[in-house]
């Protein structure tokens, strides 16, 4: 008897509509994304990071499947904006390493963002969890939200004639889809879509981008740390690594005598993460402004996938988003000339009024572009976990 009220039970699920696990109604979101969008079960979102990652700034355990689920949804719906025209990834683009080819980012009236839209590329495999250039976000879910309050990326800022976050909570409240999304993904009926879920699932979502399938990770599992040669580099690749790793020799003048450029001294193998100590690195004009002053840059994204598969630029660089090839990058370090009134520029590139000069030679430059492309991966370009579910 008991066997065949179960059996009953089912039908009658199944007859009312299509269910999840924890018999969470889904047929307004298999409706919305494609009924072979993976809810059940959902794509798995945890991390691959080699044992030698040892930085993470996450603030809970591993990604949650289903949190990054949701996340990735929001992460690509442009009804997160104001007028229904720009999403998180409009500005972070997964064939370019969830970075933007403006050099400022086009927001939802066709104003400009202040800065480059940051690469999303391994943001919790880090030691600082701040972000922006400027580190006004303490952490990423802190961070997550800012973009869709902003007057000139999303339009919910509560300033002005825009309305506030609340009014795009309820929007989101109304829509079928994420009414089921986000019991399924918080495994309870009923739930209230606030600024703490919203924000929990974008973080999962971004958290899990990753990339550790690079020649450089290669390398590294075989011979256990960034010194010595690479049997899977070409020559120019592995002296490169040493010119990025090693420290340079400078005599009474600042000027190079030997060693390499110092480059990991802020640029810390094998995450390639920012040196939370890091001051700013001489960039001290605007983005969009040139006759603009801001010394408030003093983080940046991982050095990883800075180059496509293609060995091609993924976006422009810096802040600004002016230096547009890898050589312009490595002229500037070659001597950083920061404004006279910068006095807060990272002391490797700046010793007292004088700056380091590492005179580089052509091949030197050369090297160090071809060991930068070592840190290209693949699966960060392509995986569906991280794609537009639209």
């Amino acid at each position: 008897m008991k066997k065949h009220a179960c059996i009953l039970g089912i039908l009658i699920l199944a007859a009312c509509g299509r269910v999840g696990e924890g018999l969470y109604e889904l047929d307004a979101a298999y409706a919305h994304l494609g009924a072979d969008f993976p809810l059940e079960p959902p794509f798995d979102y945890s991390s691959s990071a080699p044992d030698y990652i040892t930085r993470d700034n996450r603030l809970d355990m591993d990604v949650d499947d289903r949190k990054a689920t949701l996340g990735r949804v929001l992460f690509y719906d442009k009804q997160l904006s104001l007028n229904n025209s720009i999403a998180c990834g409009s500005c972070h683009i997964q064939s370019h390493a969830f970075g933007d080819t403006s050099q400022q980012s086009v927001g939802l009236d066709g104003g400009l963002t202040s800065r480059q839209s940051m690469r999303l590329v391994n943001t919790r495999f880090a030691a600082l969890p701040a972000m922006f250039w400027d580190r006004r976000a303490i952490n990423l879910r802190n961070q997550v939200t800012q973009p869709i309050q902003d007057h000139i990326e999303m339009g919910f800022s509560g300033t002005g004639n825009q309305p506030g976050l609340d009014s795009l909570l309820a929007k989101l409240q109304g829509l079928p889809y994420y009414s089921e999304l986000f019991d399924w993904a918080y495994e309870q009926t009923g739930v209230t879509i606030n600024k703490q879920r919203l924000s929990q699932a974008l973080e999962h979502f971004v958290s899990s981008i990753e990339s550790f399938d690079s020649r450089f990770d290669e390398g590294f599992a075989t011979v256990g740390e960034i010194q010595g040669q690479y049997s899977n580099f070409t020559p120019a690749e592995n002296r490169g690594k040493f010119l990025f790793s090693a420290p340079p020799q400078l005599d009474n003048e600042n000027v190079r005598t030997a060693g390499g450029a110092g480059c990991a001294g802020c640029h810390r193998p094998p995450e390639f993460d920012i040196d939370p100590m890091s001051g700013n690195n001489g960039v001290d004009k605007e983005a969009g402004n040139p006759g603009g002053f801001d010394t408030t840059n003093t983080r940046s994204p991982s050095l990883r996938d800075i180059f496509s598969t293609n060995g091609q630029i993924n976006t422009p660089m810096m802040h600004t988003g002016n230096f547009l090839e890898f050589t312009t990058i490595v002229e500037h370090y070659n001597e950083v000339i920061p404004d006279v009134n910068n006095r807060t520029v990272d002391g490797r590139l700046v010793r007292g009024l004088t700056s380091v000069k590492l005179e580089l030679t052509s091949t030197e430059r050369a090297d160090l572009e071809a060991f930068i492309k070592t840190l290209t991966g693949n699966n960060i370009y392509t995986n569906e976990r991280w794609s537009s579910p639209f």
